[in-house]
């Protein structure tokens, strides 16, 4: 999916600038002017604007939304096979399942190096123990298959 129609039209209009100005860069060539290397510069500038334009509009995919998701901070990430999320105060009972799926779809699955192609989402809040400790206590957990793009709850 596109990020907005305006990239590739921004795109197309640097495109379409970098040719006039590479021409204008070899006219300047032809008569020696003065300016003929910045010419060179503003004209590579440019066409990498474009180029730059039409990769992220091309590449980019917007984030899922889930309904009755919150969005929550991931706070650990080994890059392979585990993922933790910190589930804020308050947080509802029916909100734990839509939020650990919106946190799994929204992964990404290149240069992850997990066995099998599976990553783990936790959902996690700190509970105070004793003094100035806390604890962990998970809330919920999840596993995604990249291949299929399934999110399926673990017990």
């Amino acid at each position: 999916m596109a990020a907005d129609p305006i990239l590739f039209v921004a795109g197309e209009w640097l495109g379409a600038a970098s040719g006039v100005l590479a021409l204008l860069t070899g006219a300047g060539f032809l008569a020696r002017w003065g300016i003929r290397f910045r010419l060179v510069g503003i004209t590579s500038f440019t066409a990498l604007l474009a180029l730059s334009c039409l990769a992220f509009a091309v590449s980019y995919t917007p984030r899922v939304s889930v309904p009755g998701a919150m969005t929550v901070p991931v706070v650990y990430d080994n890059g392979a096979d585990l993922v933790v999320a910190a589930a804020p105060e308050g947080l509802p009972v029916e909100a734990i399942a839509p939020t650990l799926e919106q946190v799994a779809r929204n992964l990404r699955g290149s240069g992850r190096s997990s066995a099998g192609g599976q990553v783990r989402v936790r959902l996690r809040r700190l509970e105070p123990a004793t003094g100035d400790a806390s604890r962990p206590v998970v809330l919920g957990e999840v596993s995604r298959d990249f291949a299929t793009g399934a999110v399926v709850a673990t017990p």
